[in-house]
């Protein structure tokens, strides 16, 4: 049996298993500046621009057999979600063991889960199924953050660059498997209490998640009456959640917590105050770009294989992860980085870098917010 860590050939393409590259800031400005940046960026943005306009209740039926199967593999995820209920955890908020139990039978279920998609050869699941499982979160923390949700696009964009997801599903892919994707991963939330991943979910737009929240601009982007302050009428986010990701966002955060939005969520308050959707969106395309893919913590956790390569450069310096998180504690982190308080708290210099967090009333002092316009 050939080593996972081998490349295995498939026509004229070698599959190798994914493995994490990025362990300091040469690798992320390497990254930055790479192919596969460009790539993953340009399918986000493709994506985006799919949806505008468009709305949840519009989507129809799968767009394609491998559309339908993926929608069947999020289904199985989620029966295997309910097969697994948490288990008695009185001593702790976050963090349910029962999670590992199910992530274990993801893990199990993979290569029959990845089966089930039209075309898609045998030799290639070794490489998907490490982004596939990747997306439900961390097994070792019980947590989930934008780090994992981009892993699921990544999935995504491994099928759509072997030809298995065309062009023309993008709007599927949006308005219907990664809309199913979020209640999914909505009941994993709030079945095994993941802890949000990295400071209190700071690289999302709430504790969890950023896409939604920017596909969700794109579907309001030239939407005649709604503006962004809609957000804080009661009686719209009723009438209008069931068809736009980011007014059914709004609605969910609102029915998990009790504070104002303003005191919980104050970047998605501070946004609220944009003119248009359309400034929103576009703002919120630099912002992932900056505080997603241009953060060494996000990033450091993320998986280049043969369809997602990482760029050769003899100038990087070789620098091997710590033996305990698998990746460096850079100068002026001062974060737990990992998701895990007191563990990553080693570099106490003052932050240079700039945070989501920097919105609205959970300011930190002398950080600059990223400008929505």
């Amino acid at each position: 049996m050939a080593d996972m860590d081998d490349p295995v050939a498939s026509g004229s393409r070698l599959f190798t298993a994914p493995v994490k590259r990025i362990v300091s800031s040469a690798h992320l400005q390497v990254f930055k500046s790479s192919s596969t940046h460009d790539e993953l960026f340009d399918f986000i943005l493709r994506l985006n621009n799919s949806v505008i306009d468009k709305t949840l209740t519009s989507v129809g039926e799968p767009s394609s057999a491998v559309t339908r199967s993926l929608l069947d593999i999020l289904n199985a995820v989620h029966e295997l979600a309910c097969a697994t209920p948490a288990v008695d955890n009185t001593l702790s908020r976050f963090g349910n063991p029962a999670f590992r139990t199910f992530y274990d039978k993801v893990a199990e279920a993979s290569g029959r889960l990845h089966a089930m998609i039209p075309g898609l050869s045998a030799e290639a699941v070794p490489e998907l199924e490490v982004y596939f499982k990747q997306s439900w979160g961390s097994r070792e923390r019980i947590d989930y953050g934008s780090g994992m949700e981009l892993n699921f696009v990544c999935w995504l964009l491994c099928l759509h660059k072997m030809g298995l997801v065309r062009d023309d599903d993008s709007t599927f892919l949006v308005l219907g498997i990664f809309w199913r994707y979020i209640k999914v991963m909505r009941y994993l939330q709030s079945t095994y209490w993941l802890e949000p991943a990295g400071s209190h979910g700071v690289w999302g737009l709430d504790d969890y998640q950023f896409l939604p929240f920017l596909w969700g601009s794109a579907q309001l982007r030239d939407h005649k009456h709604l503006r962004p302050k809609a957000i804080h009428d009661e009686e719209i986010l009723e009438a209008f959640a069931p068809a736009y990701m980011y007014l059914s966002c709004i609605k969910f955060i609102n029915s998990i917590k009790t504070a104002s939005l303003r005191w919980h969520s104050p970047m998605l308050d501070d946004i609220s105050a944009v003119k248009t959707w359309s400034k929103v969106n576009s703002g919120m395309m630099k912002m992932y770009d900056a505080e997603v893919l241009g953060k060494l913590p996000v990033m450091q956790h993320m998986f280049f294989g043969s369809l997602l390569p990482f760029p050769e450069d003899p100038q990087l310096p070789n620098m091997p992860g710590d033996l305990e998180h698998g990746h460096v504690h850079e100068k002026g982190w001062q974060m737990d980085c990992c998701g895990i308080p007191g563990e990553c708290n080693s570099a106490r210099a003052v932050p240079d870098v700039a945070v989501p967090s920097a919105f609205g009333q959970a300011h930190q002092a002398g950080l600059k917010p990223i400008p929505f316009d």
